[in-house]
């Protein structure tokens, strides 16, 4: 059905951040930059995976999943705030605000669901470390990561579609820099019991079982180390979870403050979406890669091949004549 038979709202306003005129300039080229080392980051991330061997680990098949969920969740919001921030048009079509909405919950639950199948992987692997590669096998894997899409896009569609059901008819103006499910619910002048019902319960069914995945798998992970408990085995139990604990810290810790822990939309929720939807995905690359030794080994790899390669395309005869060699 055409949005025109529904509402009688062409488009939204995006407010957006709370910007002084005179300091858009600055933050405009802030979250630019958050936002390219976001994308560049994550895609090494991807690409590190891709061609190192030793990274075709179920850890890092996972890993290469959430970096990709990073971009997409990040390129959901980011690229229209930027627009909104240069050119002083703060419009979004209604097309356009339900389709953000969309994929906006796409990929935020993915991540929620990526978190939790890492988290069961690192209780594998630490609780039954002679049993992981029969349990954690290719097949699984790639069944789990299916069904982490495919639960996403449903819950992402019930949603979307039980919105697009709702009229707009006055207020258009969204107190927030994207289309966000709380606040367009606010502003439909339609009965909302329905989506309130299903987010409360749909959504708990599908948010609070991966969270409790998550706190089972470290809940005993932290009994096998209490039970004989060793600096050597702490710090390899670190160095194994400790980048996944983190990143789980932030994104539970701000989707917490941003649905949870407030009742109204005001300066300290925007603060907190955007930790949620910039900072995060752009700092969750250094957490894995800065405190990850397989990433380094082969980041270094990586750059090693690109020198050798703008060597050999600054040097085409010492090319040859080492290639010859190698021949011969």
């Amino acid at each position: 059905m055409r949005p025109e038979n529904q509402s009688s709202v062409s488009e939204f306003l995006l407010l957006g951040l709370h910007i002084q005129p005179e300091h858009e300039g600055v933050f405009f080229t802030l979250f630019l930059g958050m936002y390219l080392t976001t994308v560049l980051g994550n895609l090494l991330i991807i690409l590190l995976i891709r061609l190192d061997s030793r990274l075709h680990t179920p850890m890092y098949f996972f890993l290469s999943h959430l970096a990709f969920s990073d971009i997409s969740l990040s390129s959901v919001t980011v690229p229209k705030m930027l627009m909104n921030m240069e050119t002083q048009q703060q419009s979004i079509p209604y097309v356009g605000c339900i389709s953000q909405l969309y994929f906006f919950i796409l990929f935020g639950s993915l991540d929620n669901f990526l978190l939790a199948v890492m988290a069961y992987d690192r209780y594998v692997a630490i609780c039954h470390p002679l049993h992981y590669t029969t349990i954690m096998r290719e097949r699984l894997c790639v069944l789990l990561v299916a069904a982490s899409w495919i639960i996403a896009c449903d819950h992402a569609l019930l949603h979307t579609l039980l919105l697009a059901r709702l009229s707009f008819c006055a207020n258009n103006i969204i107190t927030h820099f994207f289309c966000d499910l709380t606040v367009l619910l606010k502003l439909s002048c339609s009965h909302i019991s329905l989506n309130e019902m299903v987010i409360f319960i749909e959504g708990g069914m599908l948010y609070f079982p991966p969270l409790a995945i998550v706190l089972g798998s470290y809940i005993q992970i932290g009994t096998i180390i209490l039970r004989a408990p060793s600096t050597k085995r702490l710090f390899k139990v670190f160095s194994t979870c400790g980048s996944h604990l983190l990143v789980v810290s932030l994104y539970y810790g701000t989707l917490a403050v941003v649905y949870f822990l407030s009742s109204s939309w005001d300066s300290k929720n925007i603060i907190a979406s955007v930790m949620y939807t910039v900072v995060t995905p752009m700092l969750n690359p250094f957490i894995y890669s800065l405190r990850n030794r397989d990433i380094k080994q082969a980041l270094e790899m990586f750059v090693n091949r690109v020198n050798l390669f703008k060597w050999k395309s600054l040097n085409p005869l010492t090319a040859v004549r080492s290639t010859v060699r190698h021949m011969y």
